[in-house]
């Protein structure tokens, strides 16, 4: 439920705010000194209504940039003739500010105006949601579905531990999110995370990369220089895409997750290094194994810890959240006209079937946000100008079809592994949509 909050920035003089606790009954004020205070005080806390104090022409500089980010507190300026005065404060107003009002303050009308704002705020959260709540920084695993409820529980068990982690999940997921998020949840959260594409390398620099090497090792080698593993020390290493790590590297990772150790090109003795390894791909390990182009010894080193990303149409109630997390991150480069998201806007995502998964969501809404010529964006400013019928009966046929696929196979006696495989996921895949579909496990078979 939303609370009555009022926040002032900067704080009121005396007797300012004094007549602002006579024109604001039942609010309970909060003051920042200053919009740097504001803006850590609404990133922890978002508040409903803002009052901005524009008593000189030189506040409206510092108190842009706050409006413009949190444009969802409804603000309301309390300005100086002075200030009206100056163009930048008059922009100030009438880009970011329901209303305005002049010094020295008329209660009555204040008082109205504040019922009012607080009136608009409340039509801006849906029933029975909480109000935009600043996500953690942290892991940024915006969302409220089940999908990623559950990743959250796993997450926090796996930080727990030290083992190492294989992160699978399509392209545009947020894999290196949850790795972040292991990494800031766990013991070693001081220490460095190193995060490494691992088909970024060139294959001739993927040992020097990794492991480092001694001065002279190589033509061009002048010093000693530490690889991207043993500057993690102490902390945690991410191995993005490690499926595309060369066969001759595999060894060498194998050998460092064994001992603990590591060579750098050129040393003639190895070297102890204290990091965690965690991994990812967005193919599937143990198909790359049966293929011949991942070691099996590797993949069972890496694959003690696991966390299956979820795509986003498996998580469609999540992409409100997203995309407003996306709109305020992206506030410095939009106009001040535009304010939010159009109900067509919101219709259209949630029927989108998004291949690009998160990745493609916070890119269609950076566009939008920038090119949108209206106050609130619409389907088309996002390139999804669709009707929705269509995309829903699209969306009906999918779900059917995943229904019919999973109870074709095991209808057929075939076990969960061996649906995963046929359909091209994980199992961990195939039991969330069976709970999502409401199907029954197949009953194990007792040996006589």
């Amino acid at each position: 439920m939303l609370t009555k909050q009022l926040l002032c920035v900067p704080a009121p003089d005396p007797d300012t705010a004094a007549i602002l606790v006579a024109a604001a009954p039942g609010f309970a004020i909060r003051h920042a000194h200053d919009a740097a205070g504001a803006h850590a005080l609404l990133r922890a806390h978002p508040l409903p209504v803002g009052l901005a104090m524009l008593a000189m022409p030189s506040a409206a500089g510092p108190l842009e940039q706050l409006l413009r980010e949190h444009c969802r507190t409804r603000w309301i300026a309390l300005c100086t003739d002075a200030a009206l005065d100056d163009a930048a404060c008059r922009r100030l107003v009438a880009g970011h500010c329901l209303d305005f009002h002049t010094l020295p303050v008329d209660v009555a009308r204040l008082r109205q105006t504040l019922g009012h704002a607080f009136g608009m705020a409340k039509l801006d959260v849906a029933p029975g949601q909480a109000p935009h709540a600043a996500e953690s920084p942290a892991s940024r695993l915006t969302g409220s579905s089940e999908a990623i409820a559950r990743l959250r529980r796993q997450l926090r068990k796996v930080a727990a531990a030290d083992a190492p982690v294989l992160i699978w999940g399509e392209s545009g997921t947020g894999k290196e999110l949850a790795a972040r998020a292991v990494h800031e949840g766990s013991a070693r959260a001081a220490g460095p995370f190193v995060p490494i594409n691992c088909g970024a390398i060139p294959a001739s620099l993927v040992q020097s990369e990794l492991f480092g090497h001694e001065r002279g090792a190589f033509t061009g080698a002048g010093r000693a220089r530490a690889g991207l593993i043993e500057s993690a020390a102490g902390g945690s290493v991410f191995l993005d895409e490690i499926g595309d790590l060369p066969l001759d590297m595999q060894v060498n990772l194998l050998r460092f997750l064994q001992e603990k150790t590591i060579y750098r090109l050129g040393a003639t003795r190895s070297q102890p290094v204290d990091v965690r390894v965690i991994a990812a791909s967005h193919v599937r390990l143990d198909d790359a194994v049966a293929r011949g182009t991942f070691r099996e010894d590797l993949y069972y080193r890496l694959n003690v810890l696991t966390l299956d990303m979820p795509p986003l149409r498996e998580r469609r109630e999540d992409v409100p959240a997203l995309a407003e997390t996306f709109f305020r991150d992206h506030a410095r480069e939009r106009p001040a006209h535009v304010r939010g998201f159009s109900h067509g806007a919101l219709e259209a995502m949630h029927a989108h079937h998004w291949p690009g998964n998160v990745r493609e969501l916070h890119n269609r809404v950076r566009r939008a946000a920038v090119m949108a010529e209206g106050r609130l964006i619409m389907p088309h400013d996002l390139g999804l100008d669709t009707t929705g019928m269509p995309a829903l009966a699209l969306h009906g046929a999918r779900v059917q079809a995943e229904r019919r696929a999973i109870e074709a196979g095991l209808g057929a006696g075939k076990s969960i592994t061996l649906v995963a495989r046929e359909l091209g996921v994980s199992r961990m895949t195939v039991y969330r949509l069976m709970a999502k579909h409401s199907i029954a496990p197949p009953a194990r078979k007792r040996e006589p």
